[in-house]
């Protein structure tokens, strides 16, 4: 899994037996608890692949020494972050009743995550990682600054053309504009709830990036006890309700 494009970085041993074509699409909206396990996203996925592969679940196989995962996520998961609606999809080779796939996938749920929505969609619809343009984040602070005065510091990041920032990446530092992924900062009673986009090119807005940011603005540190990713929006849904809380 790319951290930074959504991507699924495949890791599968080569499927035996003649390829068999994709009958059928389950998207999984699940939830991870707070006090999970602290796994990277890529033991997440390859962990819950792992289980899925026992469950008797029928999955496509295709030729090549790379075959695709028939289990891909929207975006990846920071490690530790709580979250309360990530979406995944399921490929298989067969159709199968919403019974059987819901019961297969409850019993192999990742440990600290809980199902929250199954359904069947078209299985010619775009990518999942592809169709992930944003995420909302719900941050807890510890009071020590006027609401007035964060939310003047809010108005000034969201107002500003460019919000030149410097990220790690590997062994090195790079240079980045985070205006074009912050979308939204709502202030409220000792909490923030942040909307960043993700983007092909440029990655993904993080939330820890935001607070640092505010933080510069309203010249005063911010101490955060909770980030909880509350859901990632698609394109559709995105463009049908441009509102960051509607």
């Amino acid at each position: 899994m790319d951290a930074e494009s959504g991507a699924v970085a495949e890791r599968q041993e080569p499927p035996t037996g003649p390829p068999a074509e994709p009958r059928q699409r389950w998207r999984i909206a699940f939830c991870r608890r707070p006090g999970a396990p602290q796994v990277t996203h890529r033991e997440l996925a390859d962990g819950w692949l792992a289980r899925l592969s026992t469950s008797g679940l029928p999955f496509p196989r295709t030729e090549g020494p790379k075959p695709r995962s028939p289990l891909t996520f929207a975006a990846p998961l920071p490690v530790g972050m709580a979250a309360e609606h990530e979406i995944a999809d399921l490929v298989l080779a067969d159709r199968r009743p919403v019974s059987e796939v819901r019961q297969a996938v409850l019993a192999t749920m990742p440990d600290g995550t809980d199902l929250v929505d199954l359904f069947d969609v078209w299985l010619g619809s775009a990518p999942l990682a592809a169709c992930a343009a944003a995420a909302d984040y719900r941050v807890r602070l510890v009071p020590s600054i006027a609401d007035d005065d964060l939310a003047s510091a809010a108005r000034s990041l969201l107002a500003a053309e460019a919000l030149p920032r410097r990220r790690t990446r590997g062994t090195s530092e790079v240079d980045y504009d985070l205006r074009p992924l912050l979308d939204d900062i709502d202030v409220g009673e000792d909490c923030l709830r942040i909307r960043t986009r993700f983007d092909p090119a440029r990655g993904a807005g993080r939330p820890e990036e935001v607070i640092a940011a505010l933080e510069e603005a309203a010249d005063h540190p911010l101490e955060v006890t909770e980030i909880v990713r509350e859901r990632v929006i698609l394109v559709e849904e995105l463009a049908a309700r441009p509102g960051r809380r509607g």
